[in-house]
């Protein structure tokens, strides 16, 4: 999967900002797809620091530009500009200054002034810095209220989704999201399986509950999803509230939903919140030996994307990857 990712993006050969420049994986990911033809890799950072990283540790940065924020020409009118962004939150140009000099909202100002086609970090930044980033200075794409994430789940059980590959989501963003939130995640990861993967969604609203078979505001949260999808005539197939085994399995389908929409046979599910988004991808990582790729952040204007701080170089790689396929 992750080598016929990578063939897409080759075909688009997007530019894509790594803010961290002090962190020798960043050095490396942008190594790796500068030298597989993947992406044009632009690095920010202090440019002697990172050159010497790379030189210790035998990496060639040969035609990959490196931005210093120090010493950048535009870097007044993106302080200036930062701060008009902000100053009726009751920012200080000072305190302007400081933030738009970190390495992601930096990166960020990049990605705004389209220096780049997309921004991948969070290799030593927190999540919530890298949202704060996108929040403050990309902002939402038109007509989406609600930023979230999803996880590419490759299995080596091919009889699930399409030949072993789901998607997540929201597994890593809204803690607990309402079910209009749980409409636009839907929507938002619908149109990003298509756009990676050329594949007709098929989505799972899920659920502890089957058509009715619990009454709870939880699962009563799923069924006004399901309504909003309908109300908004979207255009592809759905179902729920639904258990996991009735989506994903014909056979329990036939017993549980009868008319499902799906089937059986979901490639999309949406988990209705957090706890069970993140449990339920790393069950499948971990216990069902799948590969995860992700998460992959959505809802943005333009893609902005976070990573594990776990994460290898590989795996910076991947994820900018997949998201060169999201524009």
């Amino acid at each position: 999967m992750n080598k016929k990712i990578r063939e897409k993006a080759k075909k688009l050969f997007k530019k894509v900002i790594l803010p961290e420049g002090q962190d020798i994986r960043t050095i490396q990911a942008a190594e790796v797809l500068l030298k597989e033809g993947i992406a044009q890799p632009i690095i920010v950072g202090n440019p002697n620091t990172i050159l010497d990283d790379a030189k210790k540790n035998n990496v060639d940065l040969n035609k990959i530009e490196i931005v210093d924020p120090d010493s950048f020409k535009e870097r007044d009118k993106f302080i200036d500009e930062y701060y008009h962004l902000r100053e009726k939150k009751g920012i200080t140009y000072e305190q302007a200054k400081k933030e738009v000099l970190q390495d992601v909202f930096f990166g960020a100002m990049l990605l705004r002034h389209s220096y780049g086609d997309l921004l991948v970090a969070g290799a030593m930044n927190t999540t919530a810095t890298v949202l704060k980033a996108g929040l403050r200075i990309i902002g939402l794409k038109e007509g989406i209220k609600t930023i979230s994430s999803f996880f590419i789940m490759v299995t080596p059980k091919k009889e699930y989704g399409d030949d072993g590959v789901l998607f997540f989501a929201d597994c890593a963003v809204v803690p607990n999201p309402t079910s209009v939130q749980l409409a636009d995640i839907a929507m938002m990861t619908a149109e990003n399986a298509k756009k990676i993967l050329n594949i007709e969604p098929r989505i799972a609203m899920l659920s502890f509950s089957t058509k009715g078979s619990a009454k709870a505001p939880e699962a009563q949260k799923v069924i006004d999803s399901c309504n909003i999808l309908e109300e908004r005539k979207v255009n592809f197939n759905y179902d729920g509230e639904i258990q996991l085994d009735a989506a994903i399995v014909p056979e329990i389908a036939k017993r549980k939903a009868g008319n499902s929409k799906i089937a059986g046979r979901a490639n999309v599910l949406i988990f209705p919140d957090l706890n069970s988004g993140n449990i339920g991808y790393k069950l499948v990582q971990r216990i069902g030996n799948s590969l995860a790729i992700g998460p992959i952040i959505q809802g943005f204007a333009k893609p902005l994307c976070d990573l594990s701080r776990g994460c290898s170089f590989e795996d910076i790689v991947d994820t900018a990857s997949v998201s060169s396929l999201l524009l």
